[in-house]
């Protein structure tokens, strides 16, 4: 990703240079750039652009693939409204400035001995890029990192500083907390968190029958259980996460690089390049990756177990469906590629996540199931994503707003019941369309 060229002495503020995202499919080129330090610098940029009659963006790390950071007005980066402001041991929360990475966060609790309930599989996004587009992981009671979001504080666009929770600002804090940047601006987020607990973590082979067979039973029976399919072939990867009394037996350094980076990162890395260069080889490639990874067990603090290290660069597509209606939608993808001639390089990942109560949250209003899909970068993909989103919302499919799709919002208001609050507190907060772009206008409306 380029480099902000943003800090010449005057608030971060700078002409703006071109703005690519993690996997090189959005490039934007904004007017100018700014890099604020406080919630009063980034407020002064928002109303500076409005007096040029610039549009205003917050890029995090890039790591969407969609252009929802994109903007050829102001652009803000992350760079300096960085750190852990509190920790509130009494009340259980940690306030964060919102550019944070996640990495910084997860790494801060460890050394306090807390921690995050759930996450996502990096750690390398921001904290307000991570919750504003829908990040998750997989947990049959715990949700998003957007739900574990108790206060929230957003610069608008007439320029105003908004404190937002349960109580105060409640309208806002309910949709802010998975906003699309449609609303304003972060600076900071508070998020519940818990004394630090182990998780020990059991990766397990199986054959595809046995996942889809057994799939209820697995999600029921772990607190967090995902599983990654390799097409072509009928083999699967689990993975179930639960609490451990311990004691803590991380991954010994030689097995766990031969896992997670060998295997996992730099063979992969090679197979994906010769598939990408001889598409006849993949379905061979995929039989052998789909036997490297052995069976294993280990115990360690939540984010070591949670995350692991994603070098491969890819783009993806990801749809939320009913929980209840994930094993049938899988199906219905793996007949697809049997019958095609799609040669799909990469794992199909499926997770789950409870019901959950914020307007656009994919899991908003019903339990859940994720399905990924993802293809080497340089790969043609938009034949195979588009078959498998046709698969998805016949199932009434609901897509990850930082990820590939095609949907709009005649499409989008259909299946989120609150998508019409969502709009109407945009067009209240935002009626200009400061922090519109592009995207934001096909998916939420003009």
């Amino acid at each position: 990703m380029a480099a902000s060229n943003a800090d010449d002495g005057s608030g971060g503020r700078g002409s703006g240079g071109p703005w690519r995202n993690w996997a090189g499919n959005v490039t934007a080129r904004p007017a100018r750039t700014v890099a604020p330090a406080s919630a009063e610098e980034l407020a002064a940029a928002v109303r500076g652009a409005a007096a040029d009659g610039l549009a205003v963006k917050a890029a995090g790390t890039g790591h969407s693939f969609t252009a929802a950071a994109a903007t050829d007005g102001l652009l803000i980066r992350p760079e300096r409204l960085t750190g852990v402001r509190k920790i509130d041991r009494e009340a259980g929360t940690v306030t964060v400035a919102a550019g944070t990475p996640l990495k910084v966060l997860n790494e801060t609790l460890a050394a306090h001995g807390l921690s995050l309930t759930n996450m996502g599989d990096i750690m390398e996004q921001t904290v307000s890029g991570a919750t504003s587009t829908g990040t998750h992981g997989t947990g049959r009671d715990s949700a998003s990192l957007a739900a574990q979001i108790t206060g929230l504080e957003l610069v608008t666009a007439d320029g105003s500083v908004l404190t937002c929770s349960a109580k105060e600002n409640p309208d806002v804090f309910a949709a802010a907390r998975l906003g699309l940047g449609a609303l304003g601006v972060i600076t900071e987020l508070t998020f519940a968190v818990e004394p630090e607990f182990l998780l020990t973590a059991r990766e397990e082979p199986m054959s595809y029958g046995e996942v889809a067979g057994r799939f209820d039973e697995l999600v029921t029976e772990n607190e967090h259980f995902e599983f990654y399919w390799f097409p072509h072939t009928d083999r699967c990867n689990t993975k179930r996460n639960n609490r451990s009394q311990g004691p803590s037996a991380p991954p010994g350094r030689v097995g766990g690089w031969i896992e997670d980076d060998l295997l996992s990162n730099g063979v992969f890395q090679v197979a994906c390049s010769v598939g990408r260069a001889v598409p006849a080889a993949i379905p061979g490639i995929a039989k052998i990756s789909s036997r490297a990874l052995s069976a294993r067990t280990y115990t360690d603090i939540p984010y070591r177990v949670f995350t692991s290290p994603r070098r491969v660069r890819f783009v993806e597509m990801e749809y939320a469906v009913p929980r209840d209606a994930a094993v049938a939608a899988l199906g219905e993808l793996r007949a697809l590629v049997e019958r095609s001639d799609f040669k799909v390089s990469f794992p199909v990942e499926v997770r789950t996540a409870p019901a959950d109560d914020i307007p656009l949250s994919t899991a908003s209003g019903r339990d859940t199931a994720y399905i990924a899909v993802h293809l080497y970068r340089g790969t043609p993909h938009e034949a195979y994503f588009a078959a498998t989103e046709r698969i998805m919302t016949a199932h009434d499919g609901r897509p990850h707003w930082g990820k590939l799709h095609t949907r709009d919002a005649g499409h989008l208001a259909a299946v989120y019941p609150r998508f019409g609050e969502f709009t109407a507190l945009r067009d209240r907060l935002d009626p200009d369309r400061r922090f519109a772009n592009g995207y934001l206008r096909r998916v939420l409306g003009d």
